[in-house]
């Protein structure tokens, strides 16, 4: 059975979704005027630069582990989707639990740099 066809419409659903996650980051924070935002908006922007930076430290520790050679390309093409999405439903699940504090120090300095109102110490929590 030829899987050749099933791998390459795997492949290319599987670089859509790679870099969907950081195009729609990218295009929030190139199209949105944060000197107007809300402190919602503005934590919740800095939130989910938190999630993404997490989400890669995750992708980069996870490359440290020796991987076996026995799957098919087709199956490693879908399994590596399946981890991608692991991956950053834990780094989500981190962020909104703990978090390492990034999204606070960037919503504070956000803050400072538009000139909104002062900073109240429990907006994270």
């Amino acid at each position: 059975m030829d899987f050749s066809n099933v791998t390459s419409m795997y492949g290319d659903v599987y670089a859509n979704a790679a870099n969907q996650s950081a195009s729609s980051l990218q295009n929030k924070l190139n199209g949105t005027d944060y000197s107007k935002a809300t402190d919602d908006e503005l934590l919740n922007a800095c939130k989910q630069f938190e999630a993404y930076f997490v989400e890669q430290m995750y992708k980069g520790m996870w490359k440290t582990i020796p991987q076996s050679e026995e799957s098919s390309n087709s199956t490693s093409t879908l399994m590596d989707y399946y981890k991608d999405k692991m991956i950053q439903g834990m780094a989500e699940q981190t962020t909104e639990q703990s978090g390492l504090g990034l999204a606070q120090m960037l919503y504070e300095q956000m803050k400072r740099n538009y000139g909104l109102d002062t900073v109240e110490p429990d907006a994270v929590e």
